[in-house]
């Protein structure tokens, strides 16, 4: 990497076959590297990137990392033995979830366990209403609690008593309780409040986002304690980290907030799509960020990523903020197989970094969608960034294990793979956009991951979308993202009330109660609030934009607006909200996106002092530094001159 003046700030995103890294310099550039990642070692991961940069450490001002600990955490059920503390008479919750089926028309399908087993809950002698104390915490309700929570030797414990939103005393008492007695016993275990994490009603998912908060933050904070003392080691900061919600906190911080790290990796690409349609002056977007493992849509509204709440992480749900984003496994290195009934099918599994697809020739021999994608020459043979080497033949022999049994030659198996995986990222293209009254149509598709742009023209088709983008540095657009997201500080604070009764200077009051107790008001930083309001009586919520000088009037007009362009009506019902949330952020650093000559991404013919641009007609194939533009037939590519390229129909 050629420098050019003193590193800013650099993106490290470890996917689950690459690591990138994006670095942006004093003048606004930005360069990139791409290396394999270390599944058993993600740190290792980075500092082989920051190797492979060639950054000096004296040179950088701060490192941005997304990670996917909580999501493998989720995902392989390996996190902290948590025991539960909750109210007796409801130690059944987590099982019992809202009631509602796996699949509704599936019988046999079953919900994934919880992350704490039926007997590791002890149920608490207390009871909180919504007015105030029902029955009394006692110490000797304490004394058997801790007895009950010592005798299952946790690593952490979390607790989550009814209504302790609005009344948080009886955690509190038997938090103290119990780090005294942990204390004493020789155990460094954590003790984990929900009005603490979740200080909203709705008790499930307060206790899920708890528990979920319990499970992870043991090996979260192993992590990054074991990642910032490496990298100090090499004379490097502690990094800055990605959370769901678009944001970095500091790693100490980001260590005790586990449950907001579940999206981490994904919401840096959303981010960097975003800045890339701010840039092109485009308002409304759908992205797709198509990795090694797995393929993440998002939706930008008003050059915006969309943060809303709740939703869930490999089957568990957490109510905190995040981007939207949803994954499906069709990344590039997911496997292709034929199901009992003759059905070509495309993951969930995959090759990863160990052994990669066939063609890396790394020991894969199962077809995979990069395979595939070789077969058809939409990836050349030969070197690529990353230490990968294409072999062709080698993707052949794999491809052969599906055509075969099928009957029809490898580049027609080659083709009906990846349409299979198209058909999947175009239905959760659908549900994101379709679900939230966005009509594909009318937006751009912003496709980047080493895949995006070989699948983007193929998912425009089946959604009827009529412009697609291609970002400048697309193969590491998540990196980039990182390296462009602002220092974040967010709060959420219970409060219940009927909004048309509100009058500004309530809400001014509980909007200074939170800037002063999370520092929001430092100097330079830029806020945000939000309330959380409903019809009175639903059982959905919807986020509304408030800022101080607001009354209920003008709040309630806004949800209705809100409302109806989300759901096409209105409800002739007063309006209630149920909480705030407030974030803070601090300047995000400036990048000048430009296209480069060096790259290899620009046409031969191309001119950026002259504004010249060439355009280029599918069927065709354009290599870019970190990935394969394909532009289908009745498709043109036009380079733009911040990089990247501008799709149309022909």
């Amino acid at each position: 990497m050629t420098a050019s003046g003193r590193v800013i700030a650099v993106g490290i995103d470890v996917g689950g076959t690459f690591t990138d890294l994006a670095a942006l310099h004093e003048d606004g550039q930005v360069h990139t590297t791409k290396v394999l990642s270390v599944p058993t070692d993600r740190a290792h991961g980075v500092l082989d990137a920051l190797s492979a940069s060639s950054i000096s450490a004296r040179d950088v001002n701060h490192i941005a990392h997304g990670t996917t600990v909580v999501t493998n955490l989720l995902l392989e059920r390996s996190g902290a033995r948590v025991v539960l503390c909750t109210t007796t008479g409801f130690t059944d919750l987590l099982e019992l979830r809202r009631q509602e089926r796996a699949a509704l028309y599936d019988l046999a399908r079953q919900h994934p366990a919880p992350l704490v087993d039926r007997t590791q809950v002890v149920g608490v002698d207390e009871r909180m209403t919504p007015d105030g104390v029902l029955t009394a915490l006692t110490p000797a309700a304490i004394s058997d609690a801790v007895a009950a929570v010592l005798l299952r030797a946790p690593d952490t414990v979390a607790i989550c008593f009814l209504h302790a939103d609005a009344h948080p005393q009886h955690e509190q008492a038997l938090r103290d309780a119990l780090l005294e007695a942990l204390r004493a016993a020789g155990s460094r275990a954590d003790v984990i409040c929900s009005h603490e994490v979740l200080p909203e009603i709705r008790e499930y998912e307060r206790m899920t986002t708890t528990v979920a908060e319990a499970y992870a933050r043991p090996a979260v904070r192993q992590y990054l304690g074991g990642l910032s003392a490496r990298l100090a080691a090499h004379d490097y900061p502690a990094p800055q980290v990605m959370t769901s919600s678009g944001g970095t906190l500091a790693a100490a911080d980001a260590a005790e907030h586990a449950a907001a790290l579940a999206l981490s990796g994904p919401a840096g690409g959303v981010t960097g799509a975003s800045a890339i349609a701010r840039a092109l002056g485009i308002a409304h977007a759908l992205t797709i960020d198509i990795g090694g493992t797995s393929a993440d849509v998002g939706v930008i509204e008003h050059g915006q990523p969309l943060v809303e709440r709740g939703g869930t992480v490999a089957g568990v749900p957490i109510a905190l903020p995040r981007v939207l984003v949803e994954a499906v496994a069709a990344g590039g290195g997911s496997i292709g197989w034929i199901d009992a009934g003759g059905a070509l099918r495309a993951g969930p599994e995959s090759a990863g970094a160990t052994p990669g697809p066939a063609a890396y020739g790394r020991g894969g021999v199962r077809p995979t969608i990069t395979d595939a994608h070789v077969v058809l020459g939409h990836v050349a043979a030969g070197s690529w960034s990353g230490g990968v080497a294409i072999n062709a033949d080698a993707a052949r022999v794999a491809m052969h294990t599906l055509a075969d049994p099928l009957g029809v030659t490898v580049e027609r198996a080659a083709a009906a793979l990846i349409a299979t995986a198209d058909a999947t990222m175009a239905r959760a293209l659908r549900r994101v956009s379709v679900e939230r009254g966005v009509d594909p149509r009318d937006v751009a598709l912003i496709a980047f991951g080493g895949g995006g742009p070989l699948h983007a023209c193929g998912l425009a088709d089946r959604l009827g979308m009529p412009r697609v983008v291609i970002p400048p540095h697309a193969g590491v657009l998540s990196a980039v993202g990182l390296a462009l997201a602002p220092e974040r500080r967010e709060s959420l604070a219970s409060c219940v009330a009927q909004v048309e009764t509100l009058s500004a200077d309530w809400l001014g009051a509980v909007l200074q109660r939170e800037a002063e107790r999370h520092h929001h008001n430092a100097a330079g930083r830029t806020t945000q609030s939000w309330l959380r309001a409903r019809y009175a009586g639903q059982g959905h919520e919807l986020d509304v934009p408030v800022q101080r000088g607001d009354d209920g009037a003008v709040i309630a007009a806004r949800f209705a607006a809100e409302h109806r362009r989300r759901t096409g009506f209105v409800l002739e019902r007063s309006v209630e909200c149920l909480s705030v949330r407030v974030t803070s952020s601090a300047p995000a650093p400036h990048v000048h996106f430009a296209r480069l000559a060096r790259t290899g991404e620009c046409p031969p013919d191309y001119d950026d002092g002259r504004g010249m641009t060439r355009s280029v007609s599918g069927p065709a194939v354009v290599r870019l530094p970190d990935a394969t533009l394909l532009v289908a037939a009745t498709w043109t590519a036009r380079a733009l001159a911040l990089g990247g390229w501008m799709l149309e129909k022909s």
